[in-house]
């Protein structure tokens, strides 16, 4: 003889299911598992190619926002991304609580997504490397502001990109594309706002600069180490950075907190005459 299952057993497994479902599935919010093929560090990344994958991004007009900047000597430079500063009126980067030192000059760069920022001092600038080593696979932290808030993630190098802007400026550019492996801070959404800020290797060298983000993809993108070379070059930047912290899948959200309590990474906030935030 069958036995009837009470309704409230039913009612209970059913329930279990859709809690299930909520806190087990994928969150639009959440970046996507990494390829397989980034596992473990490989080859060596090789040189731009016509090949690269294309990522195009808008530019419109500037408006007041914020953003990243890290620093590169002693004497007052920043390095940041062109866009987090290009057409603002005011800028200035916050030095304490409450307290913005208002920048001298910004210098804009052409061909790249870069810019270097002028205040009166930088006591504790990142050590840089810019030498094109880097492997695929290879861990990539990234520290800033993201939405305004402090907060940093963590990458695997994925590949070469080709970033192509359109809109108030015609461009392309190779970039290096990360995948998201994971946050801290309980950060979701969009990474934006931490344009600007650098992307540490696992040794605490500065590798490039961010400057953009596939939220749905899991893609970070910073600046090639070639690109940056080029621009300090140009702009006679003198690097000077200080004896490196080691970052770690396990403990990069404490090295980041590290690098933003001694203002080697700060945050920028441009001032657009009329515009909104």
């Amino acid at each position: 003889m069958l036995r009837l299952v009470p309704d409230w057993v039913i009612y209970a497994l059913v329930l279990g299911i859709v809690l299930w479902a909520i806190f087990t599935g994928n969150s639009d919010d959440a970046p996507p598992p990494p390829p397989e093929a980034i596992a473990e560090e490989g080859a060596m990344l090789p040189p731009p190619s016509a090949f690269d994958e294309r990522v195009l991004v808008q530019v419109t007009a500037p408006k007041s926002g914020i953003g990243t900047a890290f620093s590169v000597n002693e004497q007052g430079q920043w390095l940041t991304a062109r866009h987090v500063v290009e057409g603002c009126n005011e800028v200035s980067l916050l030095v304490a609580p409450g307290q913005y030192a208002p920048a001298s000059s910004v210098t804009i760069s052409e061909r790249f997504d870069l810019a270097l920022i002028q205040t009166e001092s930088s006591p504790n600038p990142a050590p840089m490397n810019t030498e094109n080593d880097l492997r695929i696979g290879a861990y990539g932290f990234h520290v800033g502001y993201p939405q305004g808030r402090p907060g940093e993630a963590a990458s695997r190098l994925l590949a070469r990109s080709n970033l192509v802007s359109r809109g108030r400026r015609s461009n392309s550019e190779s970039v290096l594309a990360w995948a998201e492996t994971g946050r801290t801070r309980g950060l979701m959404g969009s990474l934006g706002g931490l344009s600007g800020g650098p992307v540490y290797d696992e040794s605490g060298n500065v590798r490039g600069v961010i400057v953009a983000e596939s939220a749905r993809r899991g893609r970070i993108y910073t600046a090639a180490p070639e690109a940056v070379a080029e621009f300090v070059k140009a702009t006679g930047i003198e690097t000077a950075g200080n004896m490196p912290q080691l970052f770690s899948a396990g403990t990069y959200g404490k090295e980041a907190d590290n690098a933003r309590r001694n203002l080697q990474v700060v945050k920028v906030a441009c001032s657009v005459a009329g515009a909104q935030p």
